[in-house]
């Protein structure tokens, strides 16, 4: 699609609906989770990882899950966060992958970031993890100064 940017303003012209359409509208949904997540071998919603917002179609949407701290096993395997819509089983939006090369446990945040266009109406999506082995018993660490969060912001129209 196309980007349908917003006009120049000029003192003394009206202002249109149709270009205030065109500015962003800001946070449409916000989860945040301050427990921690056991993870397993299965690709499950993490703790507190949900939210549903109504779309507007013809419009861009900024998608955000940030795990503050995972933990992979501590087995040569990985770890994978997941951007999902509908539910753990529903269309995966996009990943990011942690892998651990050695037998040992690895930390390190973990994000992803994605920009997407919807149908018109109600929208739920679910941030799911997995690991590859649970050898070590792999974590996904928060707590109330480093909060998971799940963001989904309406950046304009396409």
């Amino acid at each position: 699609m196309a980007i349908n940017p917003n006009t120049d303003f000029t003192a003394g012209n009206i202002l249109t609906a149709d270009q205030q359409n065109r500015f962003p509208r800001g946070v449409m949904a916000r989860a945040v989770s301050s427990t921690d997540y056991t993870l397993t071998t299965s690709s499950v919603i993490a703790t507190g990882m949900t939210v549903t917002f109504t779309a507007v179609a013809n419009r861009y949407y900024k998608i955000t899950y940030y795990e503050p701290q995972a933990q992979t096993p501590s087995a040569i395997g990985s770890t994978v966060i997941e951007l999902r819509q509908t539910n753990a089983a529903g269309t995966l939006l996009a990943q990011t992958t942690l892998t651990n090369e050695t037998a040992a446990v690895q930390q390190s945040s973990m994000e992803i970031f994605k920009t997407s266009t919807f149908s018109a109406g109600s929208i739920t999506l679910v941030g799911c993890a997995k690991v590859s082995a649970t050898t070590g018993a792999p974590i996904l660490v928060r707590n109330t100064s480093r909060d998971a969060l799940l963001l989904v912001e309406d950046i304009g129209p396409a």
